[in-house]
């Protein structure tokens, strides 16, 4: 596939991708590990990208391109920033939507330096026009562009410098067969264990300077939802009640008390969770109920249930999903103290108001 880049190859660079350091950023990326060996957590993942870039670095070749998927929150970013560490090159980082055109993906190619790493969020969102172009790009290292224009505009094949490709999507689903066949390593990252968030908490506390009990960090661990995105979010907000209402270290009680006075449960449920397994058992029955009527009765989109809620609800055993809709059980009941019952063994879901 051709595309025109005549006179735009640095128009749309400063929008497609920002390395400019701001104050807001500090304290986020002052928590983010900068090493393999400072990463916790995911050990097969990181286990497996070990061999590879290490193999990559003995043949000094760049890593072949990566595509990193799982839910929001796992660390897909600060991956992708640790593989640029290890390989000791540079990466730039852009996003799906952002790319809006074939020429804006071109600018971006044709600036990298030799091994360097593009990095492309929600890679899933990419326009399939410009998707195009990743292929020839991936595989063999070139892109086709058009120089000039009208009758006198002539075609040529420019030749890149060896890069790698890392894309990051929430969705992998949603990414074409094509593209992500052409990813030579795919890691999927898994929602954490309590006992590895516990040991996150307790670094990102110290590198806070932030006084907390092995208790205090055990109890924000458990109600993390398996995220250390929210575990290092609830952490600040502990740290708030710590200061002004005890004595500025956390424990187990200053930890409970904070999280409830937040609406989380000792689960990780939050009112929207709470909400979502109270109309589906109120409302329809313990359903099942499909998803987009799920969505009105709460007032969330589709989206935000099935990517941000859904995943932890249905690994904790909350809901189940079935072709006909999702439906609450056994364990959701309980968890909301809503008594139980079991309509004559037909399987379908009876709930009685306390």
């Amino acid at each position: 596939m051709s595309i025109e880049i005549s006179g735009i190859a640095g128009e749309k660079k400063q929008t497609l991708t920002n390395t400019t350091f701001v104050p807001e950023d500090e304290g986020e990326f002052s928590l983010r590990p900068q090493t393999l060996r400072e990463y916790i957590g995911q050990e097969k993942a990181k286990g497996n990208l070990k061999i590879f870039i290490e193999a990559a670095k003995k043949r000094g070749e760049p890593l072949d391109h990566v595509l990193l998927h799982g839910p929001p929150g796992l660390g897909k970013t600060t991956l992708a920033q640790i593989i640029a560490n290890e390989m000791g090159v540079n990466i730039r980082k852009t996003s799906g939507p952002a790319i809006e055109k074939p020429r804006d993906l071109a600018a971006l190619l044709t600036n990298l330096n030799e091994n360097d790493i593009l990095f492309v969020d929600e890679i899933h969102r990419l326009n399939r026009s410009v998707e195009e172009i990743l292929y020839p790009a991936m595989e063999d290292g070139e892109i086709d562009i058009i120089l000039g224009q009208g009758p006198s505009a002539n075609s040529i094949r420019l030749e890149l410098k060896k890069f790698t490709l890392i894309g990051a999507t929430t969705r992998s689903g949603q990414i074409s067969a094509p593209l992500r066949d052409r990813f030579g390593v795919q890691l999927k990252l898994e929602l954490y264990t309590p006992e590895d968030l516990q040991k996150i908490v307790q670094r990102s506390a110290e590198l806070l300077q932030i006084g907390i009990e092995p208790g205090g960090a055990a109890e924000i661990a458990r109600r993390s939802r398996g995220t250390p995105r929210i575990a290092n979010r609830m952490l600040k907000r502990v740290r708030d009640f710590a200061e002004v209402i005890a004595d500025g270290v956390i424990t187990r009680e200053v930890a409970d008390d904070a999280l409830t006075r937040l609406d989380i449960d000792h689960m990780g449920l939050d009112n929207i969770d709470r909400r979502l397994l109270r109309s589906i058992i109120q409302q329809y029955g313990g359903g099942p109920v499909g998803l987009d009527t799920l969505a009105a009765t709460v007032n969330e989109e589709t989206v935000t249930i099935e990517d941000v809620y859904e995943p932890y609800l249905l690994q904790q055993g909350f809901i189940t999903r079935t072709p006909r809709g999702r439906c609450a059980t056994k364990q959701a009941y309980l968890h909301l103290g809503l008594p139980y019952l079991q309509n004559g063994g037909t399987g379908e879901q009876l709930s009685l108001e306390p």
